[in-house]
């Protein structure tokens, strides 16, 4: 019972608004269902399977609001809760940004949603793992990982009549080899909303062969390389400068994107020119909704265009204050990149360091945009466009505002954490110290 049709959804949500007496009425509604399989030493640990549903009501007095959720779907149960959201609204203060609900609105159809993945039962998982596992074994390593998917769906409803439905579907895989002595470790991550993309076995060999790789690491001094960063390693940096374009935090002179004595960089060049990152919920392979929680279109926009800013996410209040439009926060985000693969950026590279990932990444200054972390789960050194050996991992420091200023080259973009992001190569990026963590 947890994914709701799109009738089976729209009725309830209409029933709880016709309950409301408050001046204005919003209500979400979401379920999913869910499996996973957990496996450590080569040895599956955990399974098993989830359904859930949940109910927010929010009511609004004024600028007063209160909200109650639940998850049960009965007539006592629905009256209840939108009664006890409307108790809390008039016990309340005021809130001066409290944006009145938007009127009907135009949603284009997602393609979020796959059966191949919602039809997904417990032997695939257990196939899937025991294939994984066995490989492992055959190359004397030990596996920890994660498999899990599910289907679910999301609705939005309120007293002014708008009405939006969406239904999703994701397998995300995780996976961690070691050596068995411990001194090497390799890692990979896959997430998919469409089966057809996965490959547990592709998946499972890159793991493999970065911890056979990172064995035994040695020690370089720290300072500025050139870096070849892998996809998952350039999200993990790019990600936070992506979603730190705020408006709001650039007029208020607390972001990169912020001017000295007043204003934004809008429409000012901050990176290299080969730069374009852009949004799209259509997309093919990142699909995402193409609606938000507040109930705006989300559509295909362009952020930054070679090097450019042309974009700030506004939240409504926000845009009402400035005088400009709303622009909802993307579903995905999309860097354009070349043709190149990893390997081709690394026989490219005379000297300098492959990073398979950073880890435990933490703001040193927002207005720099400067970040600190950790590599993690195979670091290599590279020498004449070849890996020559693992080396030990490395703090750093580094802006991805200066990163994509000491821009190389560009590969092709990959899937990584629902975006579409290239591996990169970068010059003079600043490792600051060693680790002994593997």
């Amino acid at each position: 019972m947890a994914i709701l049709t799109k009738d089976q959804a729209y009725d309830i949500l209409k029933k709880l608004v016709s309950y409301s007496t408050a001046d204005h009425c919003s209500v979400s509604l979401g379920g999913n269902n869910s499996g996973n399989i957990r496996y450590a030493r080569n040895t599956v640990s955990t399974a098993g399977m989830e359904s859930n549903i949940s109910l927010a009501v929010t009511a609004a007095y004024g600028k007063r609001t209160g909200t109650a959720t639940t998850n049960e779907l009965d007539e006592k149960s629905l009256r209840a809760v939108v009664k006890r959201a409307e108790e809390l609204a008039k016990l309340s203060p005021e809130n001066p940004e409290y944006m009145e609900p938007l009127g009907p609105r135009d949603f284009a159809p997602s393609n979020t949603y796959f059966d191949n993945v919602a039809n997904i039962v417990p032997k695939f998982r257990a196939s899937e793992t025991k294939k994984s596992i066995e490989y492992i074994k055959q190359k004397g390593l030990v596996g920890a990982g994660f498999l899990e998917d599910g289907a679910g769906f999301s609705a939005i409803m309120n007293s002014k009549g708008l009405f939006a439905y969406d239904k999703s579907t994701n397998l995300n895989f995780t996976l961690t080899v070691r050596t068995k002595d411990g001194t090497g470790s390799g890692w990979v991550s896959r997430d998919v909303n469409n089966l057809k993309y996965f490959n547990i076995m592709e998946a499972t060999e890159t793991a493999v062969t970065k911890a056979a790789m990172s064995a035994n690491a040695k020690a370089i001094e720290p300072g500025k390389y050139t870096v070849v960063l892998e996809p998952a390693a350039v999200s993990g940096l790019v990600g936070n400068m992506f979603y730190s374009m705020g408006a709001r935090s650039a007029d208020e002179g607390r972001s990169f994107l912020s001017k000295e004595g007043g204003g934004t960089k809008l429409g000012e060049k901050i990176v290299d020119d080969r730069i374009t990152l852009y949004s799209d919920p259509m997309n093919e392979i990142v699909p995402g909704s193409t609606w938000s929680g507040d109930g705006q279109p989300i559509e295909k926009r362009t952020w930054v265009e070679k090097g450019v800013v042309k974009n700030l996410f506004y939240s409504r209040y926000w845009a009402q204050k400035q005088g400009k439009q709303p622009v909802p926060f993307p579903s995905n985000g999309i860097m354009m990149g070349g043709t190149e693969s990893v390997n081709d950026l690394i026989k490219s590279t005379e000297r300098g360091i492959l990073v398979t990932r950073f880890w435990y990444i933490r703001s040193v200054d927002p207005q720099t945009l400067l970040y600190t972390g950790l590599t993690r789960d195979g670091t290599f050194f590279i020498e004449n466009g070849e890996v020559k050996y693992p080396i030990k991992n490395m703090r750093f420091n580094e802006s991805p505002i200066i990163m994509l200023n000491n821009l190389e080259k560009l590969g092709k973009p990959m899937r990584t954490g629902g975006n579409l992001i290239p591996p990169m190569k970068i010059r003079d990026f600043t490792f600051t110290s060693l680790s002994d963590a593997i």
